[in-house]
């Protein structure tokens, strides 16, 4: 299992919003694919999955304001090999 922590965008930044998760728990997705978006009063990014794999729990719904290095959602990476 692979955490998904909000990342540092840097330059003082703590927490982000998260706009919106383009995936659901229980989707099949594949690495490079757009998990979410946030943004900060400076930044707007889009976070993307780093292993194919699927998108087993989301921990923090869009909307919510979150820390940066917080878990926002679990990830089971795909283990049957490229």
């Amino acid at each position: 299992m692979i955490d998904i922590v909000m990342p540092d965008v840097g330059d003082g930044v703590t927490e982000a919003t998260i706009v919106q998760w383009h995936a659901r728990p229980g989707d099949q997705v594949d690495a490079g694919a757009i998990l979410l978006e946030i943004m900060t009063d400076k930044v707007n990014m889009e976070i993307e999955a780093e292993h194919s794999g699927t998108l087993v729990e989301i921990l923090h719904s869009a909307d919510e304001e979150v820390r940066v290095g917080t878990v926002v959602a679990r990830f089971d990476p795909d283990v049957q090999g490229a």
